[in-house]
């Protein structure tokens, strides 16, 4: 039997984000990809995500917030390491930074929230995958750095859940070797 779906969940691949390209989404595109993202597991409708958009400009005046947080933050990161992070978000068309947005409530427990970003960011991943586009989901040293976290103006209940690098892939990524599910699954018994 043959699903669409299914066979888009059985062969996604991740493109590293220095292997993406032009074109990035369209704006239709890139709402469709973001309605698709905010339909997750979402226990007591509190939202706990949001997107951060990195397109044309804001990517390259966004380097260079990178680059000075780099250099507040390291204590010797080097002239290549600063240009590197100047570039950081130039590897693609568009990046989404998604938000993890904890909101108190004693019905839905932080994780639960957090799950929920989680799945917001591989709802993302597939709709941009499904429209046939190259995506990777990293978080790297940014998303967990406090200068950045201030860069972003995150509030404290709020952390980075990963940035989105979409665009054309340039190639298309090998096969990499999957878990046998022999090895990751087994029935419970009292």
């Amino acid at each position: 039997m043959t699903n669409p779906v299914i066979d888009l969940l059985l062969t996604r691949r991740s493109v590293s984000a220095n292997s993406l390209g032009e074109p990035g989404p369209s704006a239709a595109e890139l709402e469709l990809s973001l309605r698709a993202a905010s339909r997750v597991p979402d226990h007591k409708k509190l939202v706990p995500w949001r997107f951060l958009l990195f397109q044309g400009e804001a990517r390259a005046a966004f380097g260079k917030v990178l680059a000075e947080v780099c250099a507040a933050e390291e204590s010797d990161p080097g002239a290549f390491r600063l240009e590197n992070e100047a570039k950081r978000f130039l590897r693609a068309p568009l990046v989404i930074a998604v938000i993890s947005r904890v909101v108190k409530n004693p019905a839905a427990p932080e994780w639960e929230q957090v799950l929920s970003a989680g799945a917001s960011c591989q709802n993302l991943v597939l709709a941009a995958t499904a429209l046939g586009y190259g995506v990777q989901w990293i978080t790297e040293w940014c998303g967990y750095s406090e200068g950045v976290r201030k860069a972003l103006s995150l509030a404290d209940n709020e952390r980075v859940a990963g940035f989105i690098y979409i665009g054309t892939a340039k190639e298309k990524p090998d096969e990499r070797e999957r878990p046998s599910l022999a090895d990751i699954v087994a029935p419970w018994r009292p």
